[in-house]
């Protein structure tokens, strides 16, 4: 069992800006609770910082601009959604942060998909500490996709090229399940070269978080050979 660790000393210039942090709560208008939860998280993240590298040690200072409301706007874009299934989990973006937010929704759950083993323990903490209803799989994509048909929405950040992303998902996509696939600024040459292999019913949405990144909504699928 992987022994939580304790909480290094930050360097001035990984101090969390709290002023980041009372404006994205303000936008996401969430509850007083769900705002402890999601301190809880962040503290979890600089905790685990130093026994698995989750984050870019230089978005640690921007976490609640760079990650959490990067993982917030998601909610958004399927405001019905109770299930969610999230791949390559890692630190828990958007995943985690999803599961803790979403909450307040009845019947909200959120699956993460990780293969990393320490970055599983790291989530299985975090979701204990923050009462997310989050389910933790140590499993492949590749073996975790065929479970999940019926889901009401598949999410990946910083995993795959949208070629791959579909390729994993494709018995999500083509039997209801909705796709948010949040991607740079390199979206639209992403989105030619899937089209070579796909057909996809798609919109893109502009990132709240940076102005040049998208967020690609897939809602239909099929085989460019079918």
């Amino acid at each position: 069992m992987l022994a939580v660790p304790t909480a290094p000393a930050w360097p001035s210039s990984m101090a969390v800006k709290q002023d980041d942090r009372a404006r994205v709560l303000a936008q996401a208008n969430v509850s007083r609770e769900t705002a402890a939860a999601l301190d809880i998280y962040v503290e979890q993240l600089r905790r685990w910082q130093n026994v698995k590298n989750l984050v870019g040690p230089a978005t640690l200072a921007e976490v609640w601009t760079r990650h959490i409301a990067d993982a917030l706007q998601l909610l958004d874009l399927a405001p019905t959604a109770t299930t969610w299934l999230d791949l390559g989990s890692g630190a828990g973006i958007p995943g985690l942060i999803l599961a803790i937010a979403g909450r307040e929704r009845p019947g909200f759950q959120v699956d993460l998909i990780e293969s990393n083993a320490r970055k599983c323990a790291f989530l299985t903490e975090a979701a204990r500490l923050t009462k997310a209803p989050a389910r933790v799989r140590n499993l492949r994509i590749e073996d975790a996709v065929a479970d999940h048909v019926g889901i009401d929405v598949v999410c990946a950040r910083a995993l795959a090229p949208l070629h791959q992303l579909l390729d994993w998902t494709e018995p999500l996509l083509t039997t209801g399940t909705t796709a948010l696939f949040p991607k740079g600024r390199d979206a639209q040459a992403e989105l030619t070269a899937a089209a070579q292999r796909w057909r996809f019913v798609y919109d893109l949405v502009t990132s709240r978080t940076e102005s040049e990144a998208r967020i690609v909504r897939v809602t239909a699928l099929s085989r460019v050979d079918s």
